[in-house]
């Protein structure tokens, strides 16, 4: 290495640290009031996420997309008021907004328990009924062609 190279490796980062650290505390200051709106207002989901133990976790995500959808609209609010945490914290307390957002979540989280069962027992009454009509057909084909009647049906 070069006498320059050594020297400057030896002074740290220099700007660009500096400049990194600048963008990372902008984010962090943007970021809270967002974070804390969207934790309070999304917590089931984050709970269903955490407790959903099926694989891909498809209830806990269920819960937390329809809860997401309710919240876009509050976190847009909260960006338009000029992003405080106050102001997140005031959002949250909204018993509207709150309900709102966790009632969005439970909806979504019993839709992901009841659809399968709902599908299966859907799923089987159809089988059943072209069962039913398939066995009336055949009857009417062994009474149509003198054909004896096929054992066990």
């Amino acid at each position: 290495m070069n006498g320059q190279a050594t020297e400057r490796a030896s002074r740290g980062p220099g700007a660009a640290g500096w400049l990194q650290g600048l963008a990372c505390g902008a984010v962090v200051t943007l970021a809270t009031p967002s974070a804390v709106l969207g934790g309070l207002l999304l917590a089931p989901g984050f709970g269903a996420l955490l407790l959903d133990r099926e694989p891909g976790r498809p209830a806990g995500r269920v819960a937390l997309l329809c809860g997401a959808a309710m919240a876009a609209a509050p976190v847009g609010a909260l960006w338009q008021a000029g992003l405080g945490v106050g102001a997140a914290v005031t959002a949250a307390s909204d018993m509207s907004v709150l309900a709102g957002c966790w009632a969005a979540q439970g909806a979504g989280w019993l839709v992901a328990q009841l659809a399968p069962l709902l599908l299966r027992l859907i799923l089987d009454a159809h089988a059943q009924a072209s069962m039913a009509r398939l066995r009336a057909e055949r009857a009417r084909y062994e009474t149509d062609w003198g054909i004896p009647p096929a054992e066990g049906s």
